[in-house]
């Protein structure tokens, strides 16, 4: 009862200041996310090409990401890049570093994505006569978001998580915040265990979501599917 006690008897003080810093969670969560979005479409984009090198440059990329951790990468960023030239404040410094690496995830997402749309349809939309830019965007794109939905949002929990190692830089996010709170009170199970459960709740229900999605997908309609898939064929071979 203690341990509750002393929870409640300082969350007036505790929880505005960590709501506070949970705002700088979110926004570096969704700007690195949003980030490595664009980032993860440019390399498939790169590693879709016939050129050899850029698609040896874009598994490149995406080997390095993956196997370099995070904090070495927000060090080289933060710490290197001065001595270079280029000083970047440090909430600058986690979005980029954070982008960086899950860009090369999220390319291995939208790879799986349309790489699970039959190779067929591709063939047939293309012998129907339409352009592979309209393949692309009506016939395949579609059908790759489907798959790539659930992943993404896994993916979002996973950076939402991996954002607290931006308190190593001492961008004020809840991690850094809830350190300063446990110096002040010296309560460490208390402050680490409301900053736990304050994770938790935005993590989640978007755990929920990414279920439920997956669910949805694992038990498809194929009526409704290939029904769907017939008719914007026709439209775009009307279009065309």
């Amino acid at each position: 009862m203690m341990f509750f006690d002393t929870i409640l008897a300082n969350i007036g003080d505790w929880l505005p200041r960590m709501l506070t810093s949970l705002r700088t969670t979110l926004v570096l969560t969704v700007g690195a996310f949003c980030l490595a979005f664009m980032l993860a479409l440019l390399l498939e984009y790169l590693r879709s090409r016939r050129l050899r090198a850029a698609r040896l440059a874009a598994r490149l990329y995406i080997a390095l990401a993956r196997g370099v951790p995070i904090l070495v990468i927000l060090y080289l960023i933060y710490f290197a890049l001065p001595g270079a030239g280029m000083t970047l404040s440090s909430q600058l410094s986690a979005v980029i570093g954070l982008a960086l690496v899950y860009a090369a995830y999220l390319a291995e997402v939208f790879r799986a994505g349309l790489d699970a749309v039959p190779a067929g349809q591709r063939e047939a939309a293309l012998s129907s006569g339409l352009t592979p830019i309209q393949t692309f965007r009506l016939i395949l794109l579609p059908q790759a978001v489907r798959h790539t939905i659930a992943p993404l949002v896994i993916n979002l929990v996973s950076l939402l998580k991996d954002s607290s190692i931006a308190a190593l830089i001492a961008v004020p996010e809840l991690t850094l915040v809830s350190r300063e709170i446990m110096s002040e009170s010296f309560l460490p199970l208390q402050v680490f265990t409301l900053t736990a459960v304050l994770y938790f709740l935005l993590a989640w229900p978007a755990s929920l979501v990414a279920r439920a999605i997956e669910q949805r997908l694992r038990y498809p309609s194929a009526r409704t599917s290939s029904s769907k898939s017939l008719n914007q064929l026709k439209e775009a071979q009307a279009s065309a």
